[in-house]
């Protein structure tokens, strides 16, 4: 007990003290010495072999993977935190929509006519989980980025009607004034899921997001390869409005889609820049059948505990990583099963070896630790939506979530990224272990692709947990300047969300094992830390991260 509150005043202290009396803890020298790059290697081998072909959610793959993350769980000594009566396992459904398009569309302006090929200019999904969903000759508007942020005095949708239509939308949040919107920081008012809320929330029947690779972070292969996949997600309630159609549209096709009605795109970009914006009509109408099979399908979280020694405050800390991937489909280069190696069986070997160390460490923690492998992240964060919604663990009772999506594989690195530095009082404690491992602490690298709000992270924010997400550092030990954004951006254009992205020998994973020892520092200091962390005054998630302590608290 009394080893477990000294962590924390060592990771809290000055970083002279810090060293010294770190050096000097056993038990987190015995802890940090289980992590080892052979477990990492041999974990992300099975879970991307061909085998579990590409663990898509509800299929054999996925449940294959649930059962070897259960069993390694169970193997190691932690408390089964499923749902009640399922052990290791938090099962929850599934709806798979899996569209049938026609091969083209045809947009029409008066006599005019514009074809769209699906696949190459446009990609759209049903909304409204219905086996034919239709738009049938639906006006479209142009309403600039789609925002409605009083805060930042910006209405996107001012004086415009879009009721029952079709509104185009940029992909991502205004970034000429520093002062507004993060400035070069991409916010979820930038992320193509807001885009579709608030579209719905003003009545409109669909949304069409408008790609480029500059605003959303990969390129349109990642985007028109992916129509033909099979949609999940979590049970719609009965009555409540929905979408019809979601899409996206390819840049070069935009610019012909405007210019059918008389638009010109780049110049009502430029318009939509400013707050005085007003949505434009774009005089072009569309139709679209959407067919769909339906059907019910189970998934599951895998969720364990280490339980805490301190059972009055009734907390704990999560350490996620989803373990789903993209399953088997388009083949790429003659393979196509998608095996997610990187993406995120690496995660979820993380999350393991993190689990075996802290329960190597001889004292307990103060607060609980809760290892949450979560399902189908890739169709929508879903299995962490139901984990933080399903009463399991009250929200306002988690200190902090650390979400592990994608380990550094390519070597030691000086520095490492820390998605959302700046925005909890979790950054003296991250900043602590970073001087104590001689690592240098730097924010999210690239903070216009919104990486915050891309993974299981933005889940357990919009429930109010502070989260920590990091991300392989640039700065390559033995390596050239540039060497690491080289190769970050190789990877994204040829293997991201594609077969490719597999275990190869070339992987050195010593980079890793220094990534993991710093999260496992860090997790066991918030563990033991005598205060619960919080957002910082007007970030996004602070009243609702003060709402949800204030329920935990209730009689």
């Amino acid at each position: 007990m009394a080893a477990g509150i000294a962590l924390a005043a060592v990771l809290l202290q000055a970083p002279t003290g810090l060293h010294a009396q770190a050096a000097a803890d056993a038990g987190m020298r015995a802890a940090a010495a289980t992590l080892g790059a052979a477990e990492l290697r041999a974990t992300v081998r099975f879970l991307a072999s061909d085998l579990l072909e590409g663990r898509a959610p509800a299929t054999r793959g996925d449940a294959l993977a649930q059962a070897y993350l259960a069993s390694q769980l169970e193997w190691l000594g932690l408390e089964p935190a499923g749902a009640p009566g399922h052990g290791f396992l938090q099962p929850f459904e599934l709806v798979g929509v899996k569209p049938s398009l026609p091969r083209t569309v045809t947009a029409t302006a008066g006599a005019r006519r514009l074809s769209l090929e699906i696949g190459r200019d446009l990609v759209a999904f049903s909304g409204d989980q219905r086996p034919v969903s239709e738009l049938a000759d639906v006006e479209l508007v142009f309403v600039g980025y789609g925002i409605t942020a009083p805060e930042e005095r910006w209405d996107d949708y001012k004086g415009a009607d879009v009721r029952g239509k079709v509104v185009v939308v940029m992909n991502d949040d205004p970034a000429r004034d520093p002062a507004r919107f993060g400035g070069r920081a991409r916010l979820y008012y930038g992320r193509y899921p807001y885009k579709f809320e608030e579209a719905l929330r003003h009545g409109a029947l669909g949304v069409l997001v408008l790609h480029t690779e500059a605003s959303a972070g990969y390129g349109w292969h990642v985007v028109g390869g992916s129509w033909w996949r099979e949609d999940f997600e979590l049970p719609r309630e009965p009555g409540r409005p929905a979408l019809v159609a979601k899409g996206w549209l390819a840049q070069a096709a935009a610019r012909r889609l405007f210019a059918l009605g008389g638009q010109d795109l780049e110049a009502l970009r430029a318009r939509a820049e400013s707050q005085d914006f007003r949505a434009v009509p774009l005089r072009v109408r569309m139709s679209l059948r959407i067919e769909s099979t339906l059907r019910r399908r189970w998934t599951a979280n895998v969720v364990a505990r280490l339980a805490g020694w301190d059972a009055s405050l009734g907390e704990a800390v999560v350490i996620a990583a989803h373990h789903d991937h993209l399953g088997v489909g388009d083949p790429k280069k003659g393979d196509g099963i998608y095996n997610g190696a990187w993406d995120n069986a690496s995660g979820v070997a993380g999350v393991l070896a993190l689990a075996r160390a802290m329960k190597a460490w001889p004292q307990a923690p103060r607060r609980s630790v809760l290892f949450v492998l979560t399902g189908a992240e890739e169709a929508g964060l879903l299995g962490s939506r139901h984990w933080v919604g399903s009463g399991l663990w009250p929200p306002g009772r988690v200190a902090a979530a650390i979400n592990v999506d994608g380990l550094n594989v390519w070597g030691r690195t000086r520095d490492l990224g820390f998605v959302g530095l700046g925005r909890t009082s979790l950054d003296a404690i991250l900043a602590d272990v970073a001087r104590l491992l001689g690592r240098t602490l730097k924010g999210d690298p690239a903070p216009e692709l919104g990486l915050f709000y891309r993974s299981d992270q933005l889940s357990f924010a919009r429930a109010g947990i502070p989260v920590v997400a990091i991300e392989p550092g640039h700065d390559f030990i033995g390596r050239p300047a540039g060497w690491g954004t080289h190769l970050m951006e190789t990877f994204e254009a040829e293997r991201y969300h594609q077969p490719q992205d597999e275990l190869t020998d070339d992987w050195d994973l010593e980079g890793a094992v220094e990534d993991l020892r710093f999260l496992l520092y860090a997790a066991r200091a918030i563990a033991d830390s005598p205060t619960l962390p919080a957002w910082r005054r007007g970030d996004e998630f602070e009243a609702v991260r003060a709402a949800a302590v204030a329920r935990a608290k209730a009689p």
